[in-house]
């Protein structure tokens, strides 16, 4: 393992990926625990208008980013891509303190985060680039801990957040994230190299999509259907642990620490792997995986059998998180802007979807018939992959 992680790092410019996937996740995670609190509190906005103003905007980052990874894969420089959309998420963040009317921000905001989305396909496309040029054959290992890292992020951030808040308010939440991405910027600015393209690309690449090849579509469909089950399970959880097992607020924070603390391993551990798992057996497994950990959730009577279930869940999300990006990259080997895109989108509209359903359900089905919703949704999705397990991108 020792010798495979330090030829990652023989990959040109692993470094910087690595570095900047860190300060993402940071960067990210620092802010989005209080984004609800300022929207409401701060500038008055109803929960409603809240959830309409973050749909618009994750719906904006997937149009922009289906555009510009069509761009970048005939030739568009991915380098001056990544600055400017760091630049736009950072400007996104500081729009938060500068516009205190609700349709000024909501437009500001989803114009600048359209084009900020593409800062994390973008990074891994050109990391993926960047293995191929150095004839690395551990791509989807390099891939998985860029991922890790990403992740290791959201374990920092939240802290360095509430540290940021308490001593400078919200003016330091945002502006410390702005200046994050400033860094990333700098650094891509400066030690990026610029990748030199083949004008043949604008053939090859021109009929692949989400509308007109079934071999993209389905797995993009299953992998919105993985998404949202995580979002849902995200928001049921807490409340199915206090509101129907009667379990305190501290077993919730014991929940989301194990499984958080124990993706990180276990994603590092599948993409070492990839040569003997292949990317297409990783997803049925995990969906086989999804759906014994539904099955406890949906028979459980004690907040300890979701804790020890967590082993599961976490396995779960390495698989779909850490391997799901080589899933796509492994059906367009010679595309990965778009690859990374479709499993980007998939994220964001999967997330959307959970986070705006999940609620809906709990409210009017009840917490522990959510789970057997995301038991069946889990179910489909196997039966998706299953059925796809052997059809290839067909490339016309």
């Amino acid at each position: 393992m020792y010798i495979r992680i330090k030829n990652l790092f023989a990959i040109k410019g692993y470094r910087l990926f690595v570095l900047c996937m860190l300060l993402l996740g940071i960067g990210i995670s620092i802010t989005s625990p209080y984004l609800s609190l300022y929207g409401t509190e701060v500038l008055g906005m109803s929960t409603g208008a809240f959830g309409v103003f973050m749909a618009v905007s994750s719906l904006s980052g997937v149009i922009v980013n289906s555009l510009i990874a069509r761009r970048s894969e005939r030739g568009m420089d991915r380098k001056r891509i990544i600055i400017l959309a760091t630049v736009s998420s950072a400007l996104a963040y500081i729009s938060y303190l500068l516009f205190h009317n609700y349709f000024v921000l909501i437009i500001v905001v989803t114009l600048l985060n359209g084009v900020g989305a593409s800062t994390i396909p973008q990074l891994y496309a050109s990391a993926h680039e960047a293995a191929s040029d150095s004839k690395s054959d551990d791509k989807t290992f390099a891939i998985s801990t860029m991922r890790s890292l990403f992740s290791l992020g959201f374990l920092i951030g939240p802290l360095g957040g509430a540290i940021l808040l308490g001593a400078l308010d919200y003016k330091g939440l945002f502006w410390g994230t702005a200046i994050i991405y400033l860094i990333i910027a700098s650094l891509v600015l400066l030690f990026l190299q610029k990748r030199v393209y083949s004008n043949t690309k604008k053939i090859k690449f021109k009929n692949v999509s989400f509308f007109n090849n079934k071999g993209i579509r389905t797995p993009v469909i299953a992998f919105i259907f993985l998404f949202a089950i995580n979002a849902i399970n995200s928001i049921n959880t807490p409340l199915f642990i206090v509101n129907e097992l009667e379990g305190s607020h501290t077993e919730v924070g014991l929940v989301a620490s194990i499984c958080a603390g124990l993706e990180i391993p276990i994603m590092i551990v599948l993409g070492a792997l990839n040569r003997k798992i292949s990317n297409k057996v990783l997803m049925i497994s995990g969906c086989i995986i999804a759906v014994l950990y539904y099955v406890i959730l949906s028979v459980s009577s004690h907040s300890w059998q979701l804790i020890a279930a967590q082993l599961l869940q976490a396995t779960f999300v390495a698989i779909v998180m850490g391997n799901g990006l080589s899933y796509f990259t492994s059906m367009l080997p010679d595309s990965p802007g778009l690859a990374t895109t479709f499993y980007a989108n998939s994220s964001t509209i999967g997330r959307l979807v959970g986070s705006l359903g999940g609620g809906f359900l709990a409210q009017f089905i009840g917490f522990r018939y959510v789970n057997l919703v995301c038991l069946a949704m889990a179910v489909l999705t196997f039966l998706i992959f299953w059925k796809i397990r052997r059809q290839e991108v067909l490339v016309q």
